[in-house]
């Protein structure tokens, strides 16, 4: 046998392959395809320009009611220099100008320091007293036990605005996607706890173990079945799909579906960002939605801005409610979609005492009417619903 003409023949062969080979690998996932960047750098590079293209628009113009918001009235006039140590987004946007000009009517010698890079900052920047007011996702339960550590208790959490409904950085909230062709249309938070969720023997509450939280293996769902399909889809295993368990949103999942659990479905897909050599960037939400897309068996949590013509997103029933509730700005910002987001001050208060009068005055006024249709003219953030503010400012004192 010759060898160089059999090595010619099993080259032709492979050649003719390998476009069904890239084929099935694009059904699976499209970051198998691309050529991608994945240095952090270069990454960290190409989200910089589009959330400064992003923080530059109003995405929505919708009229909300906020006249059940009270009207901001100083309870004293204060002074000095407010430091923010936290999160870019507001520094991105408009939003902290808006908040800033808008306060400064009433407190005209307040001066205002900024260091808003990434959330990663503020919990330790309020810890070791660089801060006053430290912007951020939920805080994490390291960063929650780092403060508790220096200060023998935990900083003070305000929500300040809920997060967009599908812009990308701004704390959206996470839609349920699945494929076009499947019948199913809604679900519960349980149901979901047992699609992506695994058993478990307690949840964390911030920094608190609770064996109150666990629950058993019985209640995984793994099969379509089990949700009440049949026929072809009865014995189909469910796959799926979610956002690289590193990322910040993943915890956000964890803490409305799991009640802070952080046991993952054993067969979980996860995706992190990329960088194509070309300069665009695909996101974990998208390539979701490619994947979800491209199997019908599949499920994922993902944002609605990156819904494709074959997935669908689900209505969604909060734990214990039979109410189940479609994903749009009005029951997003309402709060009764349930897998809405937020973006939190944090603040140190000494137990017993009250807080520096400086900062309460600024974040009565961001918790304010005027401050939330300051968030609304921005028009990335959603304002929060007057029910949570009043529930809000009675922390305060």
């Amino acid at each position: 046998m010759k060898i160089a003409p059999f090595l010619r023949a099993a080259s032709v062969r492979l050649a003719a392959l390998l476009p069904v080979i890239f084929s099935v690998a694009g059904g699976m996932s499209a970051t198998y395809v691309h050529a991608q960047e994945r240095d952090s750098l270069e990454v960290q590079r190409g989200r910089d320009a589009k959330l400064l293209k992003r923080g530059s628009k109003v995405y929505y113009t919708q009229h909300f009611n906020l006249d059940a918001l009270p009207a901001y009235k100083p309870q004293q006039v204060v002074t000095g220099t407010i430091r923010e140590w936290g999160s870019n987004y507001f520094q991105h946007g408009s939003l902290n100008k808006y908040w800033e000009e808008g306060f400064k009517k009433y407190h005209p010698d307040v001066k205002f320091d900024y260091h808003l890079e990434t959330t990663g900052a503020a919990i330790p920047a309020l810890t070791f007293g660089m801060a006053d007011i430290a912007p951020s996702r939920h805080m994490t339960s390291n960063e929650a036990l780092l403060f508790q550590r220096f200060h023998n208790s935990l900083p003070l959490e305000i929500p300040v605005v809920t997060g967009s409904l599908n812009v990308a950085g701004w704390s959206y909230a996470l839609a349920i996607v699945v494929n076009k062709d499947n019948p199913i249309a809604k679900l519960s938070v349980e149901q979901l706890d047992g699609i992506f969720g695994a058993e478990r023997d307690g949840a964390f509450e911030t920094i608190t173990w609770n064996t109150a939280l666990a629950r058993g293996p019985e209640k995984n769902i793994r099969t379509w079945g089990q949700l009440g399909l049949t026929g072809e889809w009865a014995d189909k295993p469910i796959n799926v799909h979610g956002y690289n368990l590193r990322y910040n949103i993943p915890r956000t999942f964890e803490h409305h579906v799991f009640q802070d659990g952080a046991k993952w479905n054993e067969r979980l897909h996860e995706y992190a960002n990329y960088k194509n050599k070309d300069g665009t960037t695909e996101l974990e939400a998208m390539q979701v939605q490619t994947a979800v897309g491209n199997d019908k068996y599949s499920i994922g949590y993902s944002s609605v801005g990156f819904m494709t013509p074959q997935t669908k997103a689900l209505a969604v029933a909060a734990r214990g409610s039979k109410d189940y509730v479609e994903l749009n700005l009005t029951t997003l910002q309402s709060h009764k979609y349930p897998l809405y987001d937020q973006v939190y001050f944090y603040l140190k208060r000494e137990p017993g005492k009250q807080l520096d009068p400086k900062t309460k005055e600024f974040v009565r006024y961001v918790l304010s009417r005027e401050g939330q249709e300051a968030v609304a003219r921005d028009g990335k953030y959603l304002p929060l619903p007057a029910e949570t503010v009043r529930e809000l400012l009675k922390k305060l004192d």
